[in-house]
């Protein structure tokens, strides 16, 4: 029985990375882009989020794969094998989209904080500081913990939807039946909803959180399950939130364009209860994204040119690991706090650009963990691949449609 409990606390100790890594993906672009897909289409994009799920798994489990057997992180190993222009390319770019992400999330908690009727001029400051605090003056063990905390708060929107009461026949036939529309808005919202769930920062973050951990080849087992059940905890938050927002705002023609809308449209049709919990785990989701996303963009930054990096270094010791988590905490929220500024501009820019970014980052992950020099026997097999090739074959076209968009919609 000791030895059993034992285990079980190891195996929870190595839990961690591919849990935070997804969940952040949640933040308040994603809650957004699910509640517009659940108001604008009811269950019909449910089975795609079934097959975007299985892969989000595969390049997850062949990222924390790589961190373990080589123990660098993403950007260490394309500066290696790839040279530095490539990295530089990656940087820049990544930087640009991250940091457009990072507005849009403390958009999202100011958003979440007017709905209690709290000034974006008040609470964005105090998170700013607080999201400031909690990363500089911790160890990656306690931060990590704090991260952890943090996914709880999608437990609101499990209880938000089974509290509308959707048909739950209904909604699994929905998720095994394919709905293809040939309308060009289902199509594109149907690429940002992949877009939303696989994503740049996420390839760097779980990698570098992995090296950072100190977990080696003999935990690969464990951290497998990770991201296993990171990927289904994620995808299935998104599942609800999309099932809640048909049952209810799809249901009455409403539709919106904000996860903020999405909150007060529950109100006369779920309560006000169902309103507070969507705007809680609007929050949650926010505060998470806005301490993970400025992170994996230090950490790529810093690994990618060699520069001393990690949360078990001290500020004098990481100054560039540390000075631009900073930029980045303090430029977006500032942003945020400019009256009148449109941020739809900036993270349409940027979604932009993350989306040419994802299928050149999944290209240099394929081919890393096909050389047997860095991989050993730790290569991906055949089936791998094949699943590997077709996901970001997938990835990169549906890109390129999001990217031509603007141009596209010029002519239809």
């Amino acid at each position: 029985m000791k030895k059993s409990k034992k285990k079980l606390l190891f195996i929870l100790g190595i839990i961690g990375p591919g849990l935070i890594t997804v969940n952040a993906g949640n933040d308040a672009g994603g809650i957004a882009t699910y509640a517009t897909v659940g108001a604008s289409y009811g269950y019909k994009m449910l089975w795609g989020l079934l097959l975007i799920t299985f892969s989000l798994a595969v390049i997850q489990e062949m990222n924390a794969r790589m961190a373990v057997v080589t123990g660098k992180g993403l950007s260490d190993l394309i500066r290696e094998e790839y040279g530095i222009k490539w990295s530089l390319f990656a940087m820049i770019v990544l930087f640009i989209a991250n940091f457009g992400v990072c507005v849009g999330d403390f958009a999202g908690i100011a958003a979440s904080m007017e709905l209690f009727g709290i000034s974006k001029y008040i609470s964005v400051p105090f998170m700013a500081v607080v999201v400031w605090l909690l990363i500089t003056k911790g160890s990656y063990s306690k931060t990590e913990k704090i991260f952890i905390a943090f996914t709880l708060v999608f437990f609101t929107y499990i209880i938000t939807c089974f509290k509308v009461k959707p048909d739950w026949q209904h909604v699994f036939t929905a998720t095994i039946t394919p709905s293809i529309s040939v309308n060009k808005n289902y199509i594109l919202d149907f690429i940002g909803m992949i877009g939303t769930t696989i994503t740049p920062y996420m390839q760097f973050y779980l990698q570098s959180a992995v090296v950072d951990k100190g977990l080696s080849i003999k935990e690969y087992k464990y951290e497998q399950l990770d991201v296993y059940l990171g990927a289904i905890w994620g995808n299935m938050v998104s599942f609800f939130i999309i099932v809640c927002t048909a049952v209810t705002l799809f249901k009455y023609g409403i539709k919106i364009d904000s996860a903020s809308q999405a909150a007060m449209a529950l109100k006369p049709l779920a309560g006000n209860y169902a309103t507070i919990l969507f705007a809680v785990g609007l929050f949650g989701a926010s505060v998470l994204a806005t301490m993970i996303i400025p992170l994996s963009t230090t950490y790529a930054i810093c690994e990618a040119f060699g520069l001393e990096r990690g949360l078990n270094n001290s500020i004098q010791e990481a100054p560039a690991f540390y000075g631009i988590f900073t930029f980045m905490i303090l430029f977006s929220a500032v942003l945020v706090l400019i009256p009148k500024l449109s941020l739809v501009g900036i993270m349409l820019a940027t979604q932009q650009l993350a989306g040419i970014l994802c299928p050149v980052i999944l290209i240099f992950m394929v081919l890393l963990t096909n050389k047997k020099d860095l991989m050993g026997k730790y290569i991906n097999n055949k089936l791998q691949n094949i699943i590997i090739w077709i996901t970001v074959g997938f990835i990169v076209i549906l890109s390129v449609i999001l990217f031509l968009s603007p141009v596209i919609n010029r002519f239809i």
